[in-house]
């Protein structure tokens, strides 16, 4: 998938061919590219097959910003990182979030389960990655599945902002290992907690304890880890 903003080329994706508007917008947003859904005038899809197009109207003050800040992206499922040119993208200056209570134990009880409900695609497959979001009562809104974790993440984003969703109170899950690339789309994103399958790496802990995102692991067999905040900071659900 080929993105564009004011007709400008800005990176070229591997991404699962569902849900491609949602991405183009969590792309955008997940990766500092637009600062709001707002500064997205229209979207428009073209191509066919295994070769498409998303073209972005953006407002004059995004695309001054984004030009300002662009490089060329080599788009990959992998490492998120990949092709980065300076340690800054890699590691860039977040603006720590608010800080949000962790969500209650029942809504975490059996949502394993509860997900393969939720992807379809994965169960045509079996390769697939999931994003997901639990609202405020414990309900799974939204479900975005893509063989990149990060474009799982990136489409669940898009979701999210395309249908106005209040984020709040509630949390996103990933299937797939937390990594820190994806604390970074979530804080981004505004989400105040996020749970993984799999467990975070060391790096993704001290990021989100410093920037205030809520980081669980929802073990197979064993009751929910939280990673962030500290134990010490508040307690565990």
């Amino acid at each position: 998938l080929a993105i564009s903003y004011n007709d400008l080329n800005q990176a070229v994706m591997m991404v699962s061919p569902h849900h491609l508007e949602d991405f183009a917008v969590g792309f955008s947003l997940g990766n500092d590219l637009i600062a709001s859904i707002d500064d997205i005038y229209d979207i428009q899809l073209r191509g066919i097959g295994d070769s498409r197009e998303a073209r972005l109207q953006v407002s004059s003050r995004a695309f001054w910003a984004l030009k300002q800040q662009r490089r060329q992206m080599a788009g990959t499922s992998g490492c998120g990182l990949c092709g980065v040119d300076a340690l800054e993208q890699a590691l860039p200056a977040l603006t720590a979030l608010p800080g949000t209570a962790l969500p209650p134990l029942e809504h975490l009880k059996g949502l394993r389960e509860r997900i393969g409900d939720q992807q379809q695609l994965a169960r045509q497959s079996g390769a697939l990655h999931a994003a997901l979001f639990i609202d405020a009562k414990g309900e799974i809104r939204l479900c975005r599945e893509d063989i990149g974790r990060h474009n799982a993440l990136d489409k669940l984003i898009g979701a999210l902002a395309r249908e106005r969703i209040d984020s709040t109170g509630g949390f996103a899950l990933v299937t797939s290992r937390c990594s820190l690339e994806l604390l970074h789309k979530a804080v981004r994103a505004g989400i105040g907690t996020l749970v993984s399958l799999s467990a975070p790496t060391a790096l993704t802990v001290d990021w989100a304890r410093r920037h205030r995102l809520n980081l669980i692991h929802l073990p197979h067999h064993s009751t929910p880890r939280v990673y962030s905040p500290a134990p010490d900071e508040e307690e565990r659900p």
